[in-house]
């Protein structure tokens, strides 16, 4: 099951895994290192972003690194499978990437930082892989809370792309697509989130192209 062809092939709603009405596991009540509650209510105010690039033990360690951000928080995301496992996302009958929320205070951060983190932390021109993790829920992906964010996401990937392109890379890969109801974030178990909080020296693959990308393209609306 683990190393069937969906590995690298999306499979449609009528291939995935049917999933369950709802999680089967806990997640923790609030994050390890910036203390703050994972799944909400969240303040007034801070907005949410969601991100795929890579495993997403590393990917949110950058994130909440980053001045103000509030909370993060990983799981899936971009799939069909209702309330999903970790080995089932893992096994490629999901749909869905690796995916990290990031819950922010767009008078600190805005949107566009958070951007340019994004694309510079990782290869979005590999399709279904980052590094020597090959699968569909490695893929890069951007879901966007707001017709802003969709617009700022947009513009910050043809930016980038350019300056790729003139350092050699080819195209990026990245989906960039409403956070709708269509592409729900399942929060992932509780030994995945603040990983690299708990296991320092664990596993951690993040590493972007080492090209710059940048900033001010657009303005997210925040």
């Amino acid at each position: 099951m683990l190393f069937s062809r969906f590995k690298t092939h999306l499979p449609t709603p009528e291939e995935a895994l049917k999933g369950r009405p709802e999680r089967d596991f806990t997640v923790p009540d609030r994050h390890t290192v910036l203390g703050n509650p994972l799944l909400g209510p969240y303040p007034a105010g801070l907005e949410i972003a969601d991100f795929g690039l890579g495993c997403f033990w590393g990917a949110e360690r950058k994130f909440w690194q980053t001045d103000g951000v509030w909370t993060t928080l990983v799981g899936y995301q971009g799939g069909h499978t209702p309330h999903p496992t970790y080995e089932e996302v893992c096994s490629g009958h999901t749909g869905h990437t690796e995916a990290v929320r990031v819950v922010y205070d767009p008078a600190v951060v805005p949107y566009t930082a958070l951007l340019k983190l994004f694309w510079e932390s990782h290869d979005p021109t590999q399709g279904f892989r980052q590094g020597n993790d090959v699968g569909t829920q490695y893929r890069s992906a951007i879901y966007t809370h707001s017709p802003a964010q969709q617009q700022a996401a947009e513009s910050s990937r043809d930016a980038y792309r350019a300056v790729l392109h003139t350092s050699g890379y080819g195209d990026i890969t990245t989906e960039i697509l409403p956070a709708d109801a269509t592409r729900p974030f399942y929060p992932a178990e509780d030994y995945h989130q603040q990983y690299l909080d708990k296991n320092p020296a664990g596993y951690c693959t993040i590493g972007g192209t080492g090209v710059s990308c940048p900033v001010g393209v657009a303005s997210a609306g925040d």
